[in-house]
């Protein structure tokens, strides 16, 4: 009882950038236990698992610890698979999943992700999340509807200095933070530690994206935006807000492709 498994870096402008992803195609949905327990064994960000829907996919995403309303680049991830490795000769492809239907179009190389925008409220400053960054935000923001806290910062150098207490974050939110500020490059950047969900930082992170084009659409006053998720690997968006959506524009390469014995984890 074999399956393919394939890691695709997303989101990457070159090898050993971008957010990996694992990317499992299946027959049929498999045990929930049996799938958390293969994205714990793969430890990696995210793994996306894949299952035919007539002409479309339903698709669930795994952390190493949990499973999560909405991933951007494992998404991206999958539909680098179906098009580069299964054999989908269509120009988009859509995915059912919790988050309702998300569609990929492909232009050339370059993936587009049409995903939901996220609501923002202004918060009161969070004492707790501040010492546990070592850095005070300008703004605190709430993203409604989603496991997400959003810090802004007048600067990248602040956002690029960032070392969390991962231990005190974890203590001090039920929520991931999102980080983020002007650009000295390109329009805003972004980091995204989540202790919470087994990532203490994500390299790239489409689902943050949903709430940091709305920010910093109104902000900027425009809708086309270039960002830049400035992890270790680091990571490269076009973004549009547009038609109340968000669109999400990267690039992926795969890195790995194999298969695991998936009778040898049952």
């Amino acid at each position: 009882m074999t399956n393919p498994l394939y890691v695709v870096d997303a989101f990457a402008s070159g090898p050993f950038t971008g957010n990996p992803a694992a990317v499992m195609p299946l027959p049929g949905w498999l045990d929930d236990a049996l799938m958390q327990a293969v994205a714990a064994q793969n430890n990696l960000a995210e793994t996306a698992f894949l299952v035919p829907a007539g002409d479309d996919w339903e698709l669930r995403w795994f952390t190493p610890a949990v499973e999560v309303p909405l991933c951007g680049h494992a998404t991206l991830a999958s539909a680098h698979v179906l098009f580069t490795h299964l054999g989908l000769a269509a120009p988009a492809v859509t995915f059912h999943t919790r988050s309702g239907r998300l569609r990929v179009a492909r232009e050339g190389a370059a993936l587009t992700l049409d995903f939901p925008p996220y609501a923002l409220r202004e918060v009161p400053a969070d004492a707790a999340v501040t010492a546990a960054l070592g850095a005070s935000p300008r703004e605190f923001l709430w993203v409604e509807g989603a496991d997400k806290q959003l810090c802004v910062f007048d600067s990248q150098a602040e956002v690029a200095a960032l070392s969390p207490d991962f231990p005190a974050l974890l203590a001090a939110t039920p929520r991931c933070v999102v980080a983020t500020a002007p650009g000295d490059d390109c329009d805003f950047v972004s980091r995204f530690f989540g202790p919470q969900v087994g990532i203490d930082e994500d390299p790239v992170t489409g689902s943050a994206h949903c709430a940091l084009v709305p920010y910093w659409a109104k902000r900027l006053g425009r809708d086309d935006l270039q960002a830049r998720q400035i992890s270790a690997r680091g990571g490269n968006i076009d973004c549009v807000l547009r038609d109340g959506r968000v669109f999400l524009t990267g690039t992926a390469r795969t890195y790995l492709c194999g298969e695991v014995d998936l009778a040898a984890e049952a």
